[in-house]
């Protein structure tokens, strides 16, 4: 009993410093705009209940005075007190706002890894093949996954019967073909998506993804992998599709007035037949530190987060001819003074086998998903680079499908952002502190 009213008695005195802190606010606030009755009424009510505070009055008579002075300040508050609840909330969501910015500006930013680059130390966006509607999420688990794992679902099913063939494109490196369109993210902000095409006998099934997805890892997984633990390779995948165009396997199919070799899988569906089924994952999202680089320099072997806007290169360039100005994620294999080459597999950091990671020492013995370290572009065999007094060198741990150092060069010491601290989403295996 006696403990309730001394917590009642707590509270009302917590209650009646607010309320004075409130009247000196709009005093030193308004008292140039207020009349001297006003200015005299506000004075007088909280000097009052400063008074019944000091001399530890009961919870009854500090509540009068609190009244008393409530009703000066409604009087004289003018757009300090009262608030409505609209100006309230604006004003919450405004600071909430700057706070946000503050952090993410120079502690911690949230990053989300939107390509296969530093694949299989963290994921861009990769897709789930099911090879059997019968192995496809139940309709219940679809939200489930999406929650989770950040899931969309892909579901083509054939027009008509024939056989499932697979359009590629005229380029070089000869891989699935797609054109871009235009799009939306969260059905409202406009933006642009890749579409593939999938031939089934005389009719086209369509899809589209964002522009950083992999569908080829999707098609390669459905129609192409050798057995079900067969992991994907880019390389490896151009080097069967280039086999089979060369012993004929292919046949010209013109789509959107194009004519396309399109390899044939062999697959035959019916009319109505599931011809590919996937789920898109989301990439991981983590937070990047931002404070440690200010302090200390970057080690070769950590996760690397760097500005792309002073690599001034052909591959830093849209398809507009405009600077590329974002923020990429690779691992940092040179600093200022070091010399680099590649004996493939294996990256070699001033004349021996490069440590500090766990990702290059699964690269140097190709074990774990990583594929080994590929010779090209300004790390080509034979080819000694040594990094400039004033940058760093960076390289994807999926060397054999990362557009990195090897073709744009060397990061601007400035554009140094951070490096790599907790992987927040999806949640999967990889949830925890980054590598």
């Amino acid at each position: 009993m006696f403990g309730f009213f001394f917590s009642q008695e707590k509270k009302m005195r917590e209650n009646a410093s607010n309320w004075l802190e409130l009247a000196d606010k709009v005093w030193h606030f308004r008292r140039d705009r207020l009349t001297h009755q006003e200015s005299a009424e506000l004075r007088q009510s909280a000097d009052e209940l400063r008074g019944h505070l000091k001399a530890k009055v009961d919870a009854g008579k500090l509540k009068l005075s609190i009244e008393s002075l409530e009703s000066a300040l409604r009087r004289t508050g003018g757009a300090i007190y009262p608030k409505s609840a609209l100006v309230e909330n604006v004003e919450f969501f405004l600071v909430a706002a700057i706070v946000i910015l503050g952090v993410r500006t120079y502690f911690v930013q949230p990053f989300k890894i939107p390509t296969n680059s530093m694949w299989p130390t963290y994921y861009g966006m990769t897709p789930e093949v099911f090879k059997t509607t019968a192995a496809e999420p139940a309709a219940a688990s679809v939200a489930a996954r999406a929650v989770l794992f950040g899931a969309w679902p892909h579901r083509l099913d054939a027009p008509v019967d024939g056989e499932v063939m697979i359009p590629i494109g005229g380029d070089a490196r000869a891989l699935v073909h797609c054109k871009t369109v235009p799009g939306h993210t969260w059905l409202v902000l406009p933006t642009e998506l890749r579409e593939y095409s999938i031939v089934v006998g005389d009719a086209v099934v369509k899809t589209r993804v964002p522009m950083d997805f992999d569908f080829d890892w999707a098609v390669y997984e459905a129609f192409f992998a050798e057995n079900e633990t067969d992991a994907y390779s880019a390389q490896k995948f151009v080097t069967q599709l280039r086999a089979k165009i060369q012993a004929g396997v292919f046949v010209v199919v013109r789509i959107d007035g194009q004519d396309l070799r399109c390899i044939r899988t062999g697959k035959q569906v019916k009319a109505g037949e599931r011809v590919l089924s996937f789920d898109e994952i989301t990439g991981d999202q983590l937070f990047v530190d931002r404070i440690s680089y200010h302090f200390m320099r970057p080690a070769v072997g950590q996760g690397f987060v760097f500005r792309t806007d002073h690599i001034i290169s052909q591959f830093m360039q849209d398809r507009a001819g405009n600077q590329i100005e974002q923020y990429y994620i690779k691992r940092l294999v040179g600093i200022p003074g070091d010399t680099l080459n590649i004996r493939e597999p294996v990256l070699c950091r001033n004349g021996a086998p490069i440590a500090g990671a766990e990702a290059f020492n699964g690269n140097a013995t190709r074990t774990h998903g990583y594929s080994g370290y590929l010779a090209i572009g300004e790390l080509e065999a034979g080819r000694t680079l040594t990094v400039p007094v004033d940058g760093y060198f960076a390289m994807g741990d999926n060397s054999s499908n990362s557009q990195d150092g090897r073709y744009w060069g060397f990061v601007p010491i400035k554009d140094a952002i951070g490096r790599p601290l907790f992987i927040y989403f999806p949640f999967t295996k990889r949830w925890g502190p980054a590598r």
